[in-house]
């Protein structure tokens, strides 16, 4: 693939020069069709029963974007109090989200629970404490408990959220506890969860835990909802023709599992999954501006104003970007490419957004485009440097183009002293 942006028209026939010129750069730009295109998908996944999908906000928590997912029909998963806040501001009423938080204190269990928001508990010693709270206020109040079934998978250790070595979930071992705890405090488990780690192309490592955890939710009693968790996977190497994730190959594989699990259980509890990157990330991408090329000991560089600060991921992560080189608002041909580096401004060596790749080469004054950064791009983003976030766009699905969060400024990181 020469370029995705023009392949999707992703701006609409608006020229991105002029965008950068108008907004600035470095630049978080979304579309919203590829938005709610992705969104449509997910909601999708099971048809037969019961199904929602609950977007995993802490992938990108604007609020534009959330009342896109509102207006979807998605529901939500919030990871703080803040999310929670930021959830209700954009409209989702209390039954359409669900906390899913780990290690909180008092205060964010006491705002689920003034708010009728249901709680899935990560320890046993969280689900203790959320037990002597809701004492305090009623009984019988509805709670979840997150599983770690003892495996996990992932693109990187660090975003494996099941299994042995993380330390997310209550282990299985625990589960008669579980049923102590909640006797203890007079609580009713209407739901189990997990999530085992994320971006997955490969369907089986999910399909696998579908099936444990419904293995294990064959030993709980008259479950609401089970909820498997996310993991869908884009394709990052998408210009080198990596393929999507096979969705349909995967719901098709997924509904026997069900299947089972309804005629042994009785009936068919809600089943959620918790997408986060698959909803957004493909949607999202960042301009920069070219501001230096250099030789350095016979490597090249390509100096950016993107830096760690604004898309931490291949810092942390050693993530991959596609990247797209754009000159006069045209993607450049990827003909005659040469191997050079991408930096940003931070005063880090691991401050690099591509490290040794073959790209069509940069000039200063270019526009490079840093593809799928609609989720963990903004949501993660610093001032580290003291260097003020970018702005957000959104270009409509009739071509307009809006701000949906402005530019930080100096005063705006003066202003907390």
């Amino acid at each position: 693939m020469n370029s995705f942006i023009e392949s999707i028209d992703f701006f609409k026939g608006n020229n991105p020069e002029d965008i950068a010129a108008k907004y600035g750069t470095p630049l978080y730009v979304y579309s919203e069709d590829v938005i709610r295109q992705h969104m449509e998908a997910v909601s999708k996944v099971i048809t037969k029963y019961d199904y929602t999908a609950n977007y995993s906000v802490k992938a990108n928590t604007n609020l534009e974007i959330l009342k896109i997912a509102l207006s979807e029909g998605i529901n939500c998963d919030a990871m703080s109090m803040g999310e929670l806040m930021m959830l209700k501001k954009a409209g989702f009423p209390s039954d359409r989200i669900f906390f899913v938080p780990n290690n909180v204190p008092d205060e964010e269990f006491e705002y689920a629970i003034d708010n009728d928001i249901v709680v899935s508990l990560d320890s046993l010693s969280q689900l203790e404490k959320y037990g002597q709270l809701v004492a305090k206020k009623k009984s019988g109040y509805e709670c979840a408990v997150r599983i770690n079934p003892g495996v996990g998978a992932g693109h990187s250790e660090k975003v494996v959220t099941g299994g042995k070595k993380t330390k997310f979930g209550i282990a299985e071992a625990d589960i008669p506890k579980i049923h102590e705890v909640i006797k203890k405090y007079g609580l009713k488990l209407v739901g189990i969860n997990q999530h085992i780690g994320s971006q997955f192309l490969d369907p089986q490592p999910y399909l696998d835990a579908v099936e444990n955890l419904l293995r294990i939710a064959r030993g709980f009693k008259d479950l609401k909802f089970v909820d498997f968790g996310g993991g869908y996977g884009i394709p990052y190497h998408k210009l080198d023709d990596e393929a999507p994730y096979p969705m349909e190959d995967f719901k098709a594989r997924l509904l026997p599992i069900l299947d089972a699990f309804v005629e042994d259980y009785g009936y068919a509890p809600l089943f959620k999954s918790e997408p986060g990157r698959f909803c957004i990330a493909e949607g999202g991408i960042i301009l920069g501006r070219v501001n230096a090329v250099k030789e350095n000991y016979g490597r090249t560089y390509a100096g950016t104003d993107v830096g760690m600060n604004t898309l931490i991921r291949p810092a942390m992560y050693d993530s991959y970007h596609d990247i797209e080189v754009l000159r006069n608002g045209k993607a450049v041909a990827r003909e005659n490419m040469i191997e050079q580096n991408i930096s940003g401004q931070i005063c880090e060596s691991g401050d690099l957004i591509v490290k040794d790749r073959m790209l069509p080469e940069i000039k200063e004054g270019d526009l490079v485009a840093v593809l799928d950064a609609g989720a963990y791009g903004y949501s993660m983003a610093s001032t580290y440097n003291t260097r003020p976030r970018p702005a957000e766009v959104l270009i409509c699905s009739d071509g307009s183009v809006k701000v949906i969060r402005r530019r930080e400024t100096y005063e705006d990181l003066m202003a907390l002293f």
